[in-house]
């Protein structure tokens, strides 16, 4: 989970409804200008791209695209530096088909890291768009995605100080496990019971 602030509220859900869609080309524009806005915005925090690895290291919005492709598969996520599947998906307004988050989902969390304080997913919401409530609406419709896939309970972590993740978490139903230490940084652990389709 991202380390920086967020202010959640609850969304506007006539006009301000969103949807995931697996990252792919036609938000390629859309992911560029959100790339852009985190790296001005965020440019003193270290943890800016949380949810979105290796963005910032992509010269294109497509190259990342094709990297959160591979990443889908056991067979081709070690290709490109990962051990756990996981699957990227884009936040997207309907009004207007703005990208206002990334948020992925990883397909287990059978790793010492991710059973640990890494947990099921990460997440990312654009800086114009904070404050809206996105960021819980994006972990409740992953939380739908994780029981499309038969994942019987999500593990999402915050840091201990980040009150608006906590608070994002809470308003899925997350149940806190305990606090843990990483690296001088304690870390919350939630469970999130899914319904299973």
């Amino acid at each position: 989970m991202g380390r920086f602030l967020l202010m959640e509220k609850k969304l506007d859900v006539e006009t301000d409804s969103i949807f995931l869609a697996e990252a792919n080309d036609l938000y390629a524009d859309e992911l560029q200008r959100f790339k852009e806005e985190v790296l001005e915005v965020d440019k003193d925090n270290d943890d800016q791209f949380a949810g979105c690895m290796g963005l910032r290291d992509c010269a294109t919005a497509k190259e990342w695209i094709d990297i959160c492709n591979l990443r889908k598969n056991a067979e081709t996520c070690e290709q490109v530096g990962t051990k756990v599947p996981s699957t990227t998906y884009f936040a997207i307004r309907e009004s207007n088909h703005r990208l206002v988050g990334v948020i992925d989902l990883r397909h287990h969390i059978n790793h010492p890291i991710l059973e640990s304080w890494g947990g099921h997913c990460g997440y990312s919401v654009r800086p114009s768009e904070r404050g809206k409530g996105y960021g819980a609406e994006m972990l409740k419709l992953n939380v739908i995605n994780a029981g499309k896939m038969g994942i019987g309970k999500m593990l999402v972590v915050c840091d201990e100080d980040n009150a608006a993740s906590e608070r994002m978490i809470l308003a899925n139903r997350g149940q806190l496990e305990n606090i843990i230490e990483v690296d001088g940084c304690n870390m919350k652990r939630f469970w999130i019971k899914v319904e299973n389709e």
